[in-house]
């Protein structure tokens, strides 16, 4: 198992190494194998790609993403509401009229209900970008018309299809429209991995990840 001290390295190299962010403008600390992310860089889309670099490096059991999204200039709410509806008005992917959105502060927060959970994803992927954006809160409820009967069976085929997924070391349970996984995996980016697998079935409206992360010694 990494030290504290090489976790911060590795994440800190990781930050470095990719040219999506400004590591330079990030602060690493680690304690515990859990990563704390801070700073300040000029927009949301920064802060969300930090934590998912953060994530990806071995030995990482918990990020808190302090960041803080600073601009040059303010950029006021109704501003960002209507910069926001319209981004949502032109996304093929959503449903029309389905999603609203409601600012404060910057802050954005995602009501409606969609189908499927990539719509809902998409949604918040529409917006990320938008200048004067600090934040997001995702409300949006799935809501599936039809629930399959074989959840369970679709979900396991995806996972043994998955060159990222060790098929064997997870156990799907489907509750109606929600699935639960349990069992262990290797990293994070394999736990976030098996969890957007699952979110692909049709029908699904909920998934509780209990995967646990085991990292191999040495």
């Amino acid at each position: 198992m990494k030290s504290d001290n090489d976790l911060r390295r590795d994440v800190e190299r990781e930050l470095e190494w990719d040219p999506s962010v400004d590591a330079g403008a990030i602060g690493v600390a680690v304690k515990n194998s859990v990563v704390s992310l801070s700073g300040q860089v000029s927009s949301y889309a920064d802060k969300v790609s930090a934590e998912r670099i953060a994530k990806r490096v071995a030995g990482v059991a918990g990020l808190a993403n302090d960041i803080e999204v600073k601009y040059s200039s303010e950029r006021t709410d109704t501003d960002i509401a209507q910069a926001a509806a319209l981004a949502l008005q032109f996304d093929t992917t959503l449903p029309p009229g389905q999603v609203k959105v409601i600012v404060e502060r910057g802050w954005l927060t995602l009501e409606g209900k969609v189908d499927w959970y990539y719509q809902k994803s998409a949604a918040e992927d529409a917006v990320r970008h938008l200048a004067g954006v600090k934040g997001i809160v995702n409300r949006i409820a799935v809501t599936p018309q039809v629930i399959p009967g074989e959840v369970r069976k679709q979900i396991e085929e995806a996972f043994k299809r998955s060159a990222q997924v060790d098929a064997r070391q997870i156990a799907v349970e489907a509750q109606g429209n929600k699935v639960i996984l349990r069992g262990t995996v290797r990293s994070w980016a394999e736990k976030d991995e098996a969890e957007m697998a699952a979110w692909a079935a049709p029908g699904i409206s909920e998934v509780d990840n209990r995967l646990n992360i085991t990292y191999a010694s040495g």
